[in-house]
């Protein structure tokens, strides 16, 4: 006999009865948990699931939350007129410290509005940030400096 589920009602079944959370939690069984009862702790996330979030992390979603290439289009229009390997350096130092931090990076990021790269990327290796992150501090100034 073919599987004659009613899919809809057992999503709104399973809406009632899990919630939808979107931060994550410890459910009744201590296992970490998000959405709608997706169990983080056991399952983890599919590749696709990972892919659909670095994309929403970067470009938004459907409500238009702020991600990384909106928030630095508003909060630093002039990174719109850096190289696209600069831009690309940015978008990555924003994705990895946030926006809120990376803003605390004044001479760096004024050094690289002022298109002086060298001393941008010297800035930027001259933190913490670069000690904790390494080769990718590397990664990304010599993005900077090359353009």
């Amino acid at each position: 006999m073919p599987l004659q589920l009613d899919q809809d009602a057992l999503e709104r079944d399973l809406v009632r009865d899990e919630g939808l959370r979107l931060r994550p939690y410890l459910d009744t069984a201590n296992k970490l948990t998000i959405g709608i009862g997706h169990n983080l702790t056991d399952l983890g996330i599919s590749v696709n699931v990972a892919w659909f979030l670095l994309d929403e992390d970067i470009y938004g979603d459907s409500e238009g939350s702020a991600k990384v290439i909106v928030s630095l289009s508003n909060t630093l229009p002039w990174w719109l007129d850096l190289s696209p390997n600069r831009q690309r350096a940015l978008a990555n130092l924003a994705f990895n410290l946030g926006l809120g931090k990376l803003l605390t990076f004044r001479h760096a990021l004024d050094f690289l509005r002022r298109g002086l790269y060298p001393q941008a990327a010297d800035a930027f290796l001259d933190s913490l940030w670069a000690r904790q992150v390494g080769a990718r501090a590397k990664r990304v100034t010599d993005l900077i400096r090359s353009g």
